[in-house]
């Protein structure tokens, strides 16, 4: 195991001394091997605020794959108390990008959510001024940063502030969609978060959709049923992403072999990673990607066969429908369907989690690339925010795609 230890019992200056009885942390320690933090994680975990994307089951299964073939670096900030109880674990990943090195949540475009692990109690004692020195001390701890860059953070998670949030710079360029779920009521639940208009429609759809034969949701266990969904799912999204004309974010090999190891039993629980499939005469129609954890289910991609004839019954919603009935019975409280605009998540959705953007620079150089990233992010937010200017820069990034790949 690699481990720093900053004890943070020497304050550098009187005004942070005079809070040092306020500490809700004694020691940071930086660990560098997953694999050892198995047995300290996952119990934590259990009882912590965390959403599904820093569960252990999805951040390691992404650090093997996506971060092995990309050769990323990753650090692991763990804070305890006086009496050495974990109180905080920080999954980050070092980037380097134009001569600055600054550390970012482990995922990037595959986490919604980006987030610690925080005690209940210890998120709750830490003011702005708190949370800014808990964060330059893991930064002095990791070592040679510029600065730590938090995007897409959710402002509280489960009644609880999230401390590096009271930094924010404002907020992200996109909202996420959630809903609460009605125990053992699906039906109920789809009345309360839908209009009646939206309903009716899903009716129409699931009507015209009877009439192609039986069909059935199944979720992948077994590892055939992993390699069937996830081929389906790949499949769909590449055509998808190529009418589109962009990039598919899906199509390195790193990312399969991710979702399949994220959706993979193994001894110790159940997969982070859920696969599901609506199928129609033994063939994939839909297909659904989510994160798990505790009483959570977090949407991570959707996708439908572009070339079945039920494309126009909306194989895709049907399957949310679905899907969102199941949870109701399975014990989940909450179904959110991740960062972004689409339509079919305002039309599910009566809820939504506000993100926030933090941007903490640790040197000149950071507070410079820390002003250039508050300024993108802010141009992005407000591109979405125009369906105008949407709509061009979409036309553009499809266009500049195209060129590129027709020069190859």
């Amino acid at each position: 195991m690699s481990a720093i230890t900053a004890e943070t019992s020497h304050p550098r200056t009187a005004a942070i001394d005079s809070r040092a009885t306020e500490r809700a942390w004694a020691s940071i320690a930086i660990e560098s091997d997953i694999g050892s933090l198995e047995g300290v994680w996952r119990p934590f975990e259990a009882t912590a605020l965390v959403t599904p994307y820093q569960a252990y089951g999805w951040i390691r299964p992404f650090v093997e794959t996506v971060g092995a073939a990309h050769g990323m670096t990753f650090r692991y900030a763990l804070l305890r108390d006086a009496q050495g109880a974990l109180c905080a674990l920080l999954p980050l990943v070092i980037t380097r990008r134009s001569g600055i090195r600054f550390a970012e949540f482990i995922g990037g475009k595959h986490a919604n959510y980006h987030m610690g692990l925080y005690a209940p109690a210890f998120a709750a004692k830490l003011d702005a001024a708190l949370a800014q020195q808990m964060l330059a001390e893991i930064g002095a701890a990791v070592g040679g940063l510029d600065a730590l860059v938090f995007v897409n953070q959710p402002t509280q998670w489960r009644g609880y502030l999230n401390p590096p949030a009271l930094l924010a710079a404002g907020p992200s360029p996109s909202r996420a969609y959630k809903l609460a779920l009605i125990a053992g009521d699906g039906d109920a639940t789809l009345k309360r978060s839908m209009s009646s208009h939206a309903r009716k429609k899903l009716k129409n759809k699931h009507s015209r959709f009877r009439d192609f034969g039986p069909s059935v949701m199944n979720r992948a266990r077994t590892p055939d049923e992993i390699e069937r969904v996830l081929s389906a799912f790949l499949e769909q999204k590449a055509a998808r992403f190529r009418a589109m004309g962009v990039p598919d974010p899906f199509a390195e090999p790193a990312v399969r072999s991710f979702l399949s190891r994220g959706a993979s039993y193994d001894s110790n629980a159940a997969s982070a990673i859920e696969l599901y499939s609506l199928d129609l005469a033994g063939k994939s129609v839909a297909t659904y990607v989510g994160a798990t954890l505790g009483e959570r289910f977090s949407g991570m991609a959707t996708s439908f066969d572009m070339d079945s004839e039920t494309v126009r019954t909306s194989p895709g919603e049907l399957l949310l429908a679905e899907l969102i009935r199941q949870k109701c019975n399975d014990g989940s409280t909450v179904f959110d369907l991740g960062v972004g605009e689409a339509r079919y998540k305002t039309t599910f959705c009566d809820d939504h989690d506000d993100l926030v953007d933090t941007f903490l620079p640790l040197t000149f150089k950071g507070r410079l690339f820390a002003a250039m990233a508050r300024a993108k992010r802010e141009l992005k937010r407000r591109i979405k925010a125009s369906p105008l200017a949407l709509k061009l820069a979409q036309r553009a990034s499809g266009w500049l795609h195209r060129k590129e790949r027709d020069e190859e």
